[in-house]
């Protein structure tokens, strides 16, 4: 009996290699006894193997000519049906979308078939209309096989020319070609890695698509994620692809895993077109971009608060735009604005606001309106015994807008961060946009920020930008935000992107904002808010009139304690923490005194968060106390 040449190290050395689709044999050896036919043979074999899709065309064609070979010999009376199922395949797959969408039913039916198409890889516009003709032509010729025999003249000449002329698109096609190409990949990614720093990593599946190619790696032992981050320009350079091509995602579930995504052709290189929208409810997610893999990014907006963040020129108001365009054709949702610049960025939108404050004076009216709707909703809910509130078209959710969120005053600061850590059950909601949501730009005794449960990032100036968006830890993390170069690129983090990637918002230009506002300003919903129906500006004079005209002959009245306060202070003012120690009052309520004291002229605001009376003995002329001895503020 022959002694087996092989040691079981040499089997286990044979076996790792097959696995990590090397070559287990370093050179091969013809011996007299190898026949060199059957050699050629298993050559042969083997190229066809790895050039397996090639023969899709020829092997559609022989199986359409075996079931035309039993259907007319068993049921030849079938072709009409062969013929209702071909035209009905060509219709679905040449039926436009964008006709579907103008239905409910409709857009349901195409969310349904667009599943479907990226099932089968046949999402792209181009790819569904060479899909549809060789259903055509297929189905056609199964149906006259069926009638009259696959064997009768013309036919098998019809048919070898068919699979030909259907087939070069086929063999052309970029995505079989990057098929054959990633085999190679996948077979020389053990170099590779040992070449980079990643040795004893191997890539155990690859999945292509439209724009590049996704794998699986797994890591040798005792190498965890964060080097494979760190290896990305390395990773590049192995795989001879563009800079900024790699994309290294964590595996949630193992230390030692993650997916390598190689984007060969940008989606991103030209802006996005903004497709509209069909939702016309809060309840479902909103789709504002398109991912590196062109999937559409959505983000659920109910009962959310949103923080957007990115320097001048990154694309924040585009974004802004996208979201308010969705949320406007929803008929159970209020959209308040709050624009600090004086509406430029806003007022397109005008008609599909509920209302829009343009400055300090506004936008502290629109908060303080808020925040008693909210106390309104949540009595109401605790009354009836709810403790999440559905919104309906004639009880919808209220979300208000902030654009440059950093300029509003103390007051609107407080009243956002009410909203924000109470507002959610009751469907009240804040989208906030600023450049650097530093502490003291969302307000230095408030921690909106910490509430915000959507945040979107788009280009920051400097990594440590990253985490203020973001979170702490967020670029350690892989969230690279500062590396973006085209306006609207962004990255969103929210329970369902946990992921770092890079997607880019749609463009919504002038006109569709303008054709879409007027075309959503008539089916949006109202909101009274308050006890009564009177307007704000009425609300407003009541409220005044209970707070200037009150004097008290209390000497420890809250009332009487803020106007001896503000008497004393300096040119530099008191500070609203030291009134609120001073008076016992909340925030909220010393600010309605503060701003009445400042509507009647008796006080003023020295700086930001310090106050001041203005008729003072120290600032009279003759330094005589006013007529009367009034203590009101």
């Amino acid at each position: 009996m022959a002694r087996d040449p092989f040691s079981r190290r040499d089997k286990r050395r044979i076996r790792k290699a097959m696995r990590n689709g090397e070559n287990p044999y370093g050179v091969v050896l013809i011996g007299p006894d190898d026949s060199p036919a059957l050699m050629a043979l298993s050559a042969l074999g083997k190229l066809m193997f790895r050039h397996r899709t090639a023969f899709l065309p020829f092997a559609i064609a022989l199986a359409a000519f075996i079931a035309s070979s039993v259907l007319h010999a068993h049921h030849s009376a079938w072709w009409p049906y062969l013929a209702g199922v071909t035209a009905v395949i060509a219709v679905t797959l040449g039926f436009p979308h964008s006709v579907m969408r103008r239905r409910k039913a409709g857009a349901r039916l195409s969310r349904i078939l667009g599943r479907l198409w990226a099932f089968l890889g046949i999402d792209r516009a181009e790819e569904r209309a060479y899909a549809g003709i060789v259903a055509v032509f297929t189905g056609g010729w199964i149906t006259a096989a069926v009638a009259v025999g696959p064997g009768d003249k013309p036919l098998p000449m019809v048919a070898v020319i068919l699979t030909v002329i259907l087939g070069i698109p086929w063999w052309a096609h970029r995505r079989r070609r990057a098929k054959i190409r990633m085999e190679k990949t996948v077979a020389a990614w053990p170099g590779i890695a040992e070449d980079i720093g990643l040795a004893g990593s191997r890539i155990t599946s690859v999945v292509i698509d439209g724009w590049g190619w996704t794998a699986r790696v797994i890591l040798k032992r005792g190498t965890t994620t964060e080097l494979a981050i760190q290896k990305i320009p390395q990773i590049e350079s192995g795989l001879h692809s563009r800079p900024g091509s790699v994309r290294v995602l964590p595996d949630p579930e193992r230390a030692d895993r993650f997916t390598m995504r190689v984007i060969e052709k940008d989606p991103h290189a030209e802006p996005v077109p903004w497709p509209g929208t069909t939702s016309t409810t809060i309840t479902r997610p909103v789709e504002i971009g398109v991912s590196e893999d062109g999937r559409p990014v959505s983000v659920s907006l109910l009962r959310k608060n949103v923080l957007v963040g990115g320097t001048t020129g990154a694309g924040k108001s585009g974004i802004l735009n996208v979201i308010i365009a969705a949320l406007a054709a929803c008929r159970d949702v209020v959209l308040w604005g709050v624009d600090m610049k004086g509406g430029m960025e806003l007022q397109p939108w005008h008609s599909c606001l509920g209302r829009l404050a343009t400055n300090p004076e506004e936008a502290s009216e629109l908060f303080r309106d808020a925040v008693a709707e909210l106390n309104r909703r949540a009595q109401k809910a605790a009354n009836e015994g709810k403790r999440i509130h559905e919104p309906a078209r004639n009880d919808p959710a209220l979300v208000i807008i902030v654009d440059e969120y950093a300029e509003l005053d103390e007051e609107s600061h407080d009243c956002a961060d009410s909203i924000a850590r109470r507002g959610r059950a009751v469907a009240v909601n804040l989208i906030a946009a600023t450049q650097r949501p530093t502490q003291s730009a969302m307000g230095k005794d408030t921690a909106v920020r910490s509430q915000m449960d959507v945040r979107i990032c788009l280009r920051v100036r400097e990594r440590r930008d990253v985490d203020l968006v973001l979170g702490q830890g967020s670029f350690n993390a892989g969230w690279h935000a500062h590396q973006f170069s085209k306006p609207g690129e962004f990255m969103v983090s929210d329970p369902e992107h946990s992921i770092p990637e890079k997607h880019r918002a749609y463009l919504i230009t002038d006109q569709h904002v303008e054709r879409h506002a007027a075309a959503c300003s008539g089916v949006r919903p109202t909101l009274l808010v308050g006890q009564a129906d009177t307007p704000c500006t009425a609300r407003r004079a009541t409220q005044d009139a209970e707070i200037i005209p009150f004097r008290t002959n209390h000497e420890n009245a809250p009332e009487t304690a803020l106007w001896a306060a503000l008497r004393s202070a300096g040119p530099e003012g008191v500070t609203v923490a030291e009134l609120m120690r001073a008076t016992g009052m909340t925030r909220p309520t010393l600010y309605r005194h503060l701003q009445a004291a400042a509507r009647a002229g008796r006080a003023c605001q020295v700086t930001r968060g310090s106050w001041r009376a203005t008729d003072t003995p120290q600032n009279r002329s003759d330094g005589t106390e006013p007529e009367g001895g009034d203590t009101r503020p």
